[in-house]
């Protein structure tokens, strides 16, 4: 990314360029990401290509001003980081289901990023619900965050869980990994009918203390564990969500593609 792409994307979250890559400035760029551009699978249900390249992802997020799902956003932002000084290396992780099952090797996409003062962050803006803030990657005591509290516990083989409230979310790797690598995990997300990606559709993002979130008609809003549910009665009112709350504009609605 070169300064012209760097600042367009800085003023898609409305965050200032930061005077050097620190701890401090990492939190403020994780926190000013996840309250602008949401986590959404829509290209999964719109037919949409999804390209892991660098470019490609940073223009999904900048020029289309669209969100996307961790192998999308957590790329586009590591190209970020990357090009205003952090060290960033992605990690791949296996995604735990509600009953504790593991998915697929390189399920999810993280960041671990070092900062100039030293520190090493897991970062992580496309999960969904998880933490708003970096979380410190060398701490295994709790970590208090607006999005809950979390932990990480190192396993026997040398892995991590990465808990939130108790309850584990996903198993990171912590052998370094290229975007490249997930290609494989990106195309099972979008085409396996065993993926929750083409099983619903989800549009997510926080806005102040509250969380909305969009999936297929239903409209959902969250703020301190109480939920407002609105079942949204056409097409028109649906676009207008996107447009309102997500700033998506779309000429169609989204819906759940046939399993094939």
């Amino acid at each position: 990314m070169d300064t012209e792409q760097t600042d367009a994307y800085l003023r898609r979250i409305g965050a200032a360029r930061p005077a050097a890559p620190t701890a401090r400035a990492l939190g403020e760029l994780h926190l000013a990401h996840l309250r602008s551009v949401p986590f959404e699978n829509l290209s999964v249900h719109l037919g949409e290509e999804i390209e892991l390249t660098a470019e490609a992802l940073v223009a999904k997020v900048v020029r289309e001003r669209r969100g996307g799902f961790c192998y999308e956003l957590n790329g586009a932002f590591g190209a970020l980081l990357t090009a205003l000084g952090f060290d960033v290396t992605p990690l791949q992780a296996r995604v735990y289901d509600e009953k504790g099952r593991l998915g697929i090797p390189f399920d999810h996409l993280a960041l671990l990023v070092r900062t100039q003062d030293g520190g090493q962050w897991l970062a992580d803006i496309g999960f969904g619900a998880q933490s708003h803030l970096p979380l410190a990657y060398g701490e295994r005591g709790e970590q208090t965050d607006p999005g809950g509290t979390f932990r990480l516990v190192e396993s026997a083989e040398g892995d991590l869980d990465v808990l939130k409230d108790g309850k584990p979310q996903y198993l990171l790797d912590p052998r370094p990994r290229t975007l490249a690598d997930f290609t494989g995990g990106a195309w099972y997300h979008r085409t396996s009918p065993a993926s929750h990606f083409t099983r619903s559709l989800v549009c997510s993002i926080i806005d102040g203390d509250s969380r909305i979130t969009l999936s297929g008609r239903t409209l959902t809003t969250t703020r301190d564990g109480e939920r407002t549910v609105t079942e949204l009665a056409s097409e028109a009112e649906v676009l207008a969500a996107y447009e309102r709350y997500f700033g998506i504009r779309l000429e169609r609605e989204p819906r759940v593609r046939a399993s094939r």
